[in-house]
């Protein structure tokens, strides 16, 4: 036991304090119902640009992403054209990605895109062990487009619907970055029409971690030193996060 965790109490008093908290979660619950609504009906935009993408079986297009079903989803995972591994906290994201026949049930297919040539995603796939569709976008306008790749020399810079200048307004050191960043967008089929549903970014996209959501039902949390109350751990955010093969004996041998 650590000093900032939770106060021992009785079991009866302990349930009258998880009783005042189920209404705030059942208060959550609804909001979250009524967001995810409006994501449903968030107006799209055709996606008229031929994307191509280089795959195992050759060069597809972004029809061909959606397989047989009408819903696409993918996941911008971060990993430069140059670099040997992809993106730690991408990789932990994609750990927390299970069979897809949940998704093909709900008509939906799922790939992750990066910019990286296929050889070093397909060499950097079978060290994690994870065997969900990946594309390589190098050569495409696809991550510029969808803001994942910035790089004021090719496109104007925007992340998380902010340009430039109102990122360089909330942290200086977006002044002349380029480089990859993450997001999750969603797209739909009409016939043999594409359309650009949704897209998140940065924190936007934790609802697709579900370490954190596990991590977040204990009485210490993420351990990092933003959260909240009294400070339960001193790692700033992610820090912590290593590739699941990294973490060492202590961790790996559980």
């Amino acid at each position: 036991m650590t000093s900032s965790d939770p106060q021992v109490v009785t079991r009866e008093q302990w349930l009258v304090a998880r009783r005042e908290l189920l209404v705030e979660e059942k208060k959550l619950s609804r909001h979250l119902d009524e967001v995810n609504a409006a994501r449903r009906a968030l107006p799209m935009v055709e996606v008229t640009k031929n994307y191509e993408f280089d795959g195992p079986d050759g060069r597809v297009t972004l029809p061909d992403l959606f397989g047989s079903d009408s819903q696409l989803l993918i996941y911008h995972f971060m990993f430069e054209p140059d670099a040997d591994e992809g993106c730690p906290s991408c990789s932990f994201t994609m750990d927390n990605v299970g069979p897809l026949q949940h998704l093909h049930a709900r008509d939906t297919a799922f790939a992750a895109v990066s910019r990286a040539p296929l050889p070093e995603l397909e060499h950097y796939r079978r060290r994690m062990g994870w065997t969900f569709p990946w594309y390589s976008s190098l050569g495409s306008d696809f991550n510029y487009d969808f803001h994942v790749t910035l790089d004021a020399g090719v496109a104007p810079v925007e992340y998380n619907y902010k340009d430039e200048a109102e990122l360089v307004a909330l942290d200086p050191a977006w002044r002349g970055w380029s480089g990859e960043e993450h997001g999750v967008s969603a797209f739909l089929r009409q016939g043999d029409r594409i359309f650009h549903t949704y897209s998140a970014y940065a924190r936007g996209t934790e609802s697709v971690v579900g370490t954190y959501h596990w991590l977040d039902l204990t009485a210490r949390g993420r351990q990092e030193d933003w959260e909240l109350e009294p400070r339960r751990g001193d790692d700033p955010m992610m820090s912590w996060l290593r590739r699941h093969d990294e973490y060492g004996p202590d961790i790996s041998s559980h």
